[in-house]
Parts: C-alpha cells; sequence; structure tokens
C-alpha cells in the first residue's frame, strides 16, 4: 500500500477542520439530548438530528492519522518520542486546566492533605479530567499499534487489507447489542475498536475507485446513514433495556457508513477558493489539537458567563452558533497561549 502523495494533502486540511468544527457541534448537541423526556419532541430531534450529522468527527480523525501515518517505517524511539512529546505535553496541560475548573465549579474539593490532593490530581489524571479527552487516550493507544500495524500495511496485498477489514467489520456487528445474542465464543479483540479506522483510512485514501456516479452514491450513503442514526437513536428511546447512544457509538455500522462515505466526498470535492481562504485554513489547521484540547472549556465559559448554548434560540440556529463561536474564541485562545514563553508546547 503507498503513502499518500504530497499533493493530495489538501483534501486532508480540509477534512480535519470540517471534523473539528463537528466534533464542536456534536458537544453542543449532548445537553440538548440528555433532556429527553423534559424538553418538546420536535426541539430533541433537532439536536437529535445534528449529533446524527456529524458522528463522523471521530472516526475521520482516526482515519486521517491511518491516512498519514501507516504507510511509513518508523524507528521507535524517534517515533514515540515525535509524536507523544506533541500529544502528551498539551494534554497534560489542559487535563490540569480541567482539573482546577472542576475545583472552581466546585465539582472537585482539595483539602490540607498534600498527598491526598496529589493523589485526587492523579485520580483524574489516569481517567480523565473532561470528557471529551477520552479520545486522547485512545489515541496514545493507538500509536503504540501503529509502527506494528503499519508494516502490514506496507506490506499487504489489497486483498489481504480488505480481508482484514472484513473481519473488522463482521466483529463489530457481532458486537452490537442487537446482534451480540449470536455473537460465538471466540476471542477476536484483535480486530474490535478504532484499530480499523487505522486501515480504512489508509485504504481508502490510496485507492482510486472507478465507479460511475461515485459522489451521488457517496451522498446518497451519507444522507442514508444520517436518516438511520438519527431515526435509530430515536426508536430505542421507547426500549430502556438497549444502551441509548447505540446509533451514536463511532464503533457502529451507521456511523462508520456516514464517516467512509464523508471521507470519501471530501476526498474527490476540489473546491476553488481565494488564497485568503486557504491561508485561514492553514493557520485553524496549525492550532487544530489545541482547539480540540480547549473548546469544552470555552463552552463552560460560553453557557455561564453569556448564555450562548443551545438554550439561546431554537436549537437549529444556536447549536451551528455555539460551536462556531466556540471554535473562533478557543481559536483564539489557543494562538496567544502560543505566544507566551514555551506556549508553543502546550498550545497544541
Amino acid at each position: 500500500m503507498q503513502a499518500i502523495k504530497a499533493q493530495n494533502i489538501d483534501w486532508i486540511n480540509n477534512l480535519r477542520l470540517i471534523a473539528l468544527l463537528a466534533v464542536i457541534i456534536l458537544h453542543c448537541t449532548s445537553l440538548l439530548l440528555m433532556q429527553f423526556g423534559k424538553v418538546p419532541l420536535s426541539t430533541w430531534l433537532v439536536a437529535d438530528f445534528l449529533n446524527a450529522l456529524v458522528r463522523f468527527a471521530v472516526p475521520c480523525f482516526v482515519m486521517i492519522t491511518g491516512a498519514l501515518l501507516l504507510p511509513k517505517d518508523y524507528e521507535l524511539v524517534g517515533f514515540f518520542k515525535k509524536r507523544l512529546t506533541r500529544v502528551v505535553i498539551p494534554f497534560v496541560f489542559w487535563s490540569l486546566i480541567y482539573i482546577a475548573y472542576s475545583w472552581y465549579n466546585e465539582e472537585l474539593a482539595f483539602t490540607n492533605d498534600l498527598w491526598l490532593n496529589i493523589k485526587l490530581v492523579l485520580h483524574q489524571l489516569k481517567n480523565g479530567s473532561c470528557y471529551h479527552l477520552w479520545y486522547v487516550y485512545m489515541l496514545i493507544g493507538l500509536y503504540f499499534i501503529i509502527p506494528i500495524i503499519g508494516k502490514f500495511v506496507c506490506n499487504a496485498s489489497e486483498k489481504e487489507t480488505l480481508y482484514f477489514l472484513l473481519v473488522w467489520f463482521g466483529v463489530m456487528m457481532f458486537n452490537q447489542p442487537y446482534l451480540s445474542r449470536f455473537n460465538p465464543s471466540i476471542d477476536m479483540r484483535y480486530f474490535t475498536g478504532y484499530i480499523g479506522y487505522l486501515v480504512l483510512g489508509n485504504y481508502l485514501a490510496t485507492k482510486e475507485f472507478n465507479i460511475p456516479n461515485l459522489r451521488k452514491w457517496l451522498i446518497f450513503i451519507s444522507i442514508f446513514s444520517i436518516l438511520l442514526i438519527t431515526w435509530g437513536s430515536w426508536f430505542i428511546t421507547q426500549y430502556p433495556n438497549i444502551p441509548g447512544t447505540m446509533f451514536y457509538e463511532p464503533v457502529n455500522p451507521a456511523v462508520l457508513m456516514l464517516s467512509a462515505s464523508v471521507f470519501l466526498i471530501v476526498k474527490y470535492t476540489v473546491p476553488k477558493v481565494p488564497l485568503v481562504v486557504i491561508k485561514i485554513r492553514y493557520f485553524i489547521g496549525g492550532y487544530n489539537y489545541g482547539i480540540y484540547l480547549g473548546h469544552a472549556l470555552v463552552l463552560y465559559f460560553l453557557d455561564d458567563l453569556a448564555g450562548i448554548s443551545y438554550k439561546l434560540c431554537t436549537p437549529i440556529i444556536s447549536i451551528p452558533f455555539t460551536a462556531i463561536s466556540c471554535m473562533l474564541i478557543t481559536l483564539l485562545l489557543v494562538w496567544l497561549i502560543s505566544k507566551i514563553p514555551y506556549g508553543k508546547w502546550i498550545a497544541g
């Protein structure tokens, strides 16, 4: 499997920016989704639809990682030094910021016992000090497997790659709540989780598909997936014994279809935009990770201090407005952080 060509990086940058805004929109819908039964169904369904619309965000981030990092041969020490340094240092900084916010918000209580306070902080760092930081723990886990799975990707034939993806998809299907009773007692943990998105991202990025009307089919698949996630999430609210987030889960067939179709739509879409737009995209892209790490804090303060959240007005307007506002303010915040001494190490 060949490495993605340098001239194709532009669409990767476009997808990364789209996925970043999508994940912020996703988090803007969460509070409203948790109000099921307490708000009008029509209002809740707006949040349900917007949430379904952007469910491709995290899988596409992982697929981008696979597209860029898998088809390379790494020297282990150099790989981990470069990747983990870039990820862990900003992560620890922002984790401590969220711990401080939890203390400010009286969700955490420190005492006069220094050791107990240290244990409390370490516990937060071990389990995640904010809801969105699970992604970083997952990403670090993927970094440990990338040098190994990358060897497979570099040397595998297309049939072998498709075999891996087919088995991964099959395991995913049998792990769904509605099919889990048919799951045989075969240990298939090696084909579970986000590792499949790594391989899929590299495969879709480097494979050229000669299919008539491909973009129209991709748009149809993405619309079908969005409607399936929206309807499915509403439908299972009537069945308390089924996990309410089943259709939202990233490792889910509906989300997989949406993520793969969005990935390819962006790949095969080459918009002609002014140079200034390209420069803005590169500027924002340089702070992509920092924006991801910091946006939850900005969402807290937008709601607490300015009343900007889904409650501002009708959700179809307030949620996108809140997400865009959050993204721009967080961009400004991490840019300012990058200007202080050593700030580039923690801005992300």
